[in-house]
This record gives C-alpha cells, structure tokens and sequence, in this order.
C-alpha cells in the first residue's frame, strides 16, 4: 500500500522558517503564501497579455488557458491572515498579525512597544 501524500506536499518547503505558533492550517497558509510569492511574475504577465486587446485572440486565449491551469496556491484569494501566536483565523489586527485575544494579553504584559491601556 503507498503512503497518503497531501495535495500540497509538492509545495511544501523542506524546512521551515516559521518563528510562530504552528498547526496544520498555519502551515498550509504558510505553504500557499511562499507558492503565491513564487509564482506571482508569471501570473501578473499572463493576466497583462490576457487584458491587451492589440494582442492577437490566439495568444490571448491561450495566456487564459495557461492562467486556469495552474494550481489553486498560486492565487491571491487563497492567502488568509492567521495570528502569529495562535493560528486563529478570524479577529486579525492587521498591523501586528494577532488576534483580538492575543493582542490584548500582549498588551496588558508590556510586550508590544508604544500600546498601553487607554483610560480617560
């Protein structure tokens, strides 16, 4: 019997350079946010020759065929913001990548420079 390989064992890097909290789905997100960045020339090239109109149909169709087949890591919509220290997916601050949660425990322990707990 052959072992189980994931759909996205291909992409997977050898080693890790994650300095976060790590699950399953950190490291698919991880995984697809490295193929995205790779692949991302090539598919802002083929979306430009799809979009030019003074191209002839052929090739335009065929930059369209290319663009569908590739694989589902290499688009934009399929990175999600996880938390750093959890890997929640929903209630990301953005600008420090934590959940709600988390950010307010780091808060309140002095961890993150220039928040402090607002009074007035």
């Amino acid at each position: 019997m052959a072992p189980k390989v994931s759909k996205f064992a291909p992409f997977r890097s050898k080693k890790l350079d994650l300095g976060c909290f790590v699950n399953t789905l950190v490291l698919r997100d991880h995984t697809k946010r490295k193929v995205f960045e790779k692949v991302e020339p090539q598919r802002q090239a083929l979306r430009y020759i799809i979009r030019n109109t003074s191209l002839p149909q052929r090739m335009r169709a065929q930059a369209q065929l290319q663009l569908t087949q590739m694989h589902c890591y290499t688009r934009p919509t399929q990175i999600k913001n996880r938390c750093i220290m959890a890997g929640r997916g929903k209630g990301i601050l953005g600008d420090f990548r934590m959940s709600r949660f988390q950010f307010r425990l780091n808060a309140l322990a002095g961890n993150i420079p220039g928040v402090k707990k607002a009074s007035w």
